[in-house]
């Protein structure tokens, strides 16, 4: 059971997915997410640290279960697992759920039809550690609890709250709300750190591949475009992302 979390058809059937490592589990812990299970190597419960975190884990609900290092890496898919390894159990969120004072100061982020896992994880801790308010998945994501988006977020899954929703709904809250849209786009017409990000604004950016279709670039306030070098091809999403984020934390001085 735990090795089929590795496809997001067991971690649908079983409402669980796994997240590696005392520091994933403790940032879950801290943040209230609910622990359905701890797989833990002997050692683990040798070490004062690891061995709290274990019952803090049961406190909060979690069914302990001893298995040797061989077994911990084969669930982990790794030569040399650590020696926890949790199964949460997912939330879902939608756009009713964003509180109203995010809309009102400060940045929303929204991805369209990101299918890159590592980029997901990535762009959820880099807008933790901004201080964006949330991050909007728009249509047909790639899944937030995979095995890669869960590492390469650095525990700020937990951290990040994080919204599904489909185009049209999406198109209809950003209308209702009045947030202005900003996206990073190759028919911007202004440097992204020069674009008004305002009090409170909504940063979009798009698929890997194809970027934004022409209706959502069209349902944009502001289309703004990262300066790059003559002949250049392309910027990683991740990075992108994190230069628009920064600019509009930036053009409000970095407020806490």
């Amino acid at each position: 059971m735990l090795k089929s979390l590795e496809r997001k058809k067991g971690r649908r059937e079983n409402n669980m997915f796994l997240a590696e490592g005392a520091r994933l589990i403790e940032e879950a812990l801290n943040f209230g997410w609910e622990p359905a299970i701890l797989v833990c190597a002997p050692d683990a419960l040798n070490r004062p640290y690891t061995a709290d975190l274990i019952a803090r884990a049961e406190t909060a609900g979690a069914k302990l279960l001893m298995v040797h290092e061989r077994l911990l890496g084969q669930i982990a898919r790794k030569d040399n697992p650590q020696t926890l390894l949790a199964g949460f159990r997912p939330r879902s969120r939608h756009l009713s759920d964003i509180p109203k004072a995010d809309t009102q100061k400060g940045t929303l982020l929204a991805l369209y039809q990101v299918r890159d896992p590592g980029n997901l994880g990535t762009i959820l801790r880099t807008s933790d550690f901004a201080g964006v308010n949330g991050v909007i998945m728009i249509g047909d994501c790639c899944d937030p609890y995979s095995f890669e988006a869960v590492r390469a977020s650095m525990g700020s899954l937990f951290a990040m709250p994080f919204y599904a929703a489909m185009e049209d709904d999406f198109l209809s809250w950003k209308t209702e709300t009045g947030l202005p849209m900003i996206a990073a786009s190759m028919n911007g017409t202004c440097p992204h750190h020069e674009a008004d990000y305002g009090e409170a604004s909504l940063i979009i950016m798009g698929n890997e591949q194809s970027g934004l279709p022409d209706h959502f670039e069209n349902a944009c306030d502001v289309l703004s475009r990262i300066p790059m070098r003559e002949g250049a091809d392309s910027l990683n999403l991740a990075t992108a992302t994190a230069l628009m984020i920064y600019a509009a934390w930036g053009s409000r001085g970095y407020a806490q």
